[in-house]
Formats: C-alpha cells, structure tokens, sequence
C-alpha cells in the first residue's frame, strides 16, 4: 500500500493487458469526432465540459482513496501534471477551432502528426529512438495521409487553420510525454484528476474570452456530453494516460493515429457518412506502423 510519504511504485509492465486496455481506449477516443459532430454545442464549451465533466466523476476517488497520494506529491510531479493539463487545454484550444478554418482533411492529417513530434522530442532529450521507431512511425503517417487526403488551402484563413492543427499535433506531443514521466511515480487517477482539472480551468478561460455558450443546451445536448465524457475522456485518455507508463510514449502516440479510421467507420455506422475509399487499406498500414513501434520497444 502506498503511505503518504512513500512514492508511488513504478507501473509493473504487462504488455498483453496494456495492449488491451490500449484497445479500448482507442475504441473510445474514436467516438470524440462523431460524437461532437453529432452535439449542438460551441467546440470549446464541448472541450471544457468533458474536462469539467470528468473531473466531476473523478473526484470522490480522488479524494476518498488518493487523498493521501494527493497530498504527497511532490513540487516536481505537481509541476509536470499540470503542465501537462496545460498542453492538453491547448491541443483542445487549437485543433478544435482549426476545424472551421480549414478542411477537416487538413487538420486531422496535420493534427495527428503528434509520434513525429514524439520522437523527436525523445531524440532531442538524448535517447536514439531505433530505426523501427522511425519507420513505423512515418509508415503509420503515411496512412493518415491516406485516409485524409492532402488537402492544403492557400487562402490565410486555411492557412490559420492548419498553423493551429499543426500546433494541436505538438501540443499533444508533449501532453504525452509529460504524461509518461510523471506516471513513473504517480497513479493515474491523482495524474488525470490533476491534469483534467487544469485542462477545463484553460479552456473555461478561452470560452469565457471566445463568448461560447457554456449554458444554453437542450436535454439531449447535456446526454451527449455526458457520454462524450464518459467514453473519450475517462475511458479514452484516462486509459490512454494509464498504459503510457509501461507501454512509452512512441507506442502511446503512435496508436492515436487509429483514431482517424476508427471515427471514420463509427462516423459511417451511427452518422451514415460513407468512410473513404482507402479507409480500410490506411487502417492497416497504420497498423503495420504501429507493428513496428512496438516491435522496437519489445527489443530494447
């Protein structure tokens, strides 16, 4: 049992169950784009609210099982956590808008960039990513490209907008990266509550700024959100912010390049939306990439 003044152990690997619960969280995730395309509500009062939302439903756990693990934090896992709630808000605060700039194509193919900047960032802090990493997760990109097509506008407003997802992408790079080290020592209801908590204060203030209705729904509205809360955020990026520790963040990040297809096949069963010709032949080469990633992380 962890005291309050015992660190957290680090998170025992167990590669098959964590690539299961990695399933689900993926599974989960993939419902965010239908589901918001589906609910009457301004994008950044959507982001707040499943942030707000889930920290709602978080916080009898917290604060009845993890109070002590609260309390025993240190200034660093602090520091780090809520950074990391910060990237989040922000990857919420410019991907979301960049939507209605430019085409849903280009934004999701500059968004989903993320391992890119992963593995970049892991080269740049010293560690030497092996080739497999590197081609998996190009192979991976290339079938997000696939799916989305090349769609790049030069008109200034596209332009924004694909400045923004781009920035969504790097954003998300390092709400995952920060997420792998502080769950070397901290578990993952106290890191989610933490991070969610600082995620929904961020994007309250940009819809506070942007004017976006935060009030205004219908009943079904409110339903929607709330099963957006309960299937992207807790079970997606709460599992997602659970394996990270033992599975890495090129694994992690790598695998959120199946959110593209999978939103496309949900989009094609609930919404009706036809999925693209090469939303099947992407699915496997991203599949095949991520094959990869993992194989390389296995080895070391």
């Amino acid at each position: 049992m962890t005291t309050a003044t015992t660190p957290a152990p680090a998170v025992a690997a167990h590669p098959r169950v964590d690539l299961v619960l990695l399933g689900v969280a993926l599974a989960s995730v993939s419902l965010s784009a239908p589901l918001i395309a589906a609910t009457a509500a301004p994008a950044l009062a959507i982001a707040f609210w499943r942030n707000a939302l889930a920290v709602g439903a978080l916080s009898p756990v917290a604060w009845f099982t993890y109070r002590s693990r609260l309390r025993a934090l240190t200034r660093r896992e602090v520091g780090l956590t809520l950074g990391a709630g910060g990237l989040l808000a922000l990857h919420f605060g410019l991907w979301l808008p960049s939507l209605s700039m430019t085409s849903v194509a280009s934004s999701t193919a500059l968004c989903t960039t993320t391992p890119i900047w992963t593995t970049l960032a892991l080269r740049l802090r010293g560690h030497r990513p092996p080739a497999l990493v590197w081609s998996g997760t190009l192979a991976a990109c290339v079938g997000v490209l696939l799916l989305t097509g090349v769609d790049l506008s030069l008109s200034s407003r596209a332009l924004a907008g694909d400045a923004l997802a781009l920035g969504g992408g790097i954003a998300a790079a390092g709400y995952v990266l920060l997420g792998a080290e502080v769950r070397r020592s901290v578990d993952t209801v106290p890191y989610t509550y933490l991070c969610y908590g600082t995620a929904a204060v961020g994007l309250l203030a940009a819809s506070l700024v942007s004017g976006a209705d935060l009030t205004s729904y219908d009943a079904e509205t409110w339903v929607k959100l709330a099963v957006l809360t309960l299937a992207a955020q807790l079970l997606g990026h709460s599992l997602l912010n659970r394996v990270v520790a033992s599975l890495g963040p090129s694994v992690t990040s790598t695998a959120i390049l199946l959110e593209t297809p999978g939103a496309a096949l949900i989009a094609a069963l609930w919404l009706g939306q036809q999925p693209p010709v090469l939303a099947y032949p992407a699915l496997l080469v991203i599949l095949a990439g991520l094959a990869l990633v993992v194989r390389a992380n296995r080895a070391n």
